[in-house]
């Protein structure tokens, strides 16, 4: 007696339920993606169309200080900062270390759970 008998009506199923499964992992495919695309569209910064700006003038024209002004007192403040951190600011103070219990939980993977009984 053959269990499994392998005919023509056999393949069918077979291919039938497989096109099945890809179909629908086709279809997943694609509604995953319109789903990110509407997503991305809705989280983007919506592009607002620029004031028309007046021509410069002294007055609304601001002043940044030039780089000479300013870097020697971004060094001073970065020297400082690395003098008063040191260079063992990153080491840990104290180290902590698991401390095994034997419990009611664990005896029996340590093998105490014969207690003399």
């Amino acid at each position: 007696m053959i269990l499994l008998a392998v005919t023509a009506d056999t393949w069918i199923v077979t291919g039938l339920g497989f096109g099945i499964v890809l179909a629908l992992l086709i279809c997943l495919v694609l509604i995953l993606l319109f789903f990110g695309w509407i997503m991305q569209r809705a989280t983007t910064p919506k592009e607002t169309k620029p004031s028309p700006v007046s021509a410069p003038t002294k007055e609304n024209i601001i002043k940044t200080p030039s780089k000479a002004d300013t870097s020697d007192d971004e060094a001073a403040v970065a020297y400082a900062l690395y003098l008063y951190q040191g260079k063992n600011h990153d080491m840990p103070t104290a180290m902590i270390h698991p401390q095994a219990r034997n419990t009611a939980w664990n005896d029996k993977s340590i093998g105490l759970n014969n207690k003399g009984f």
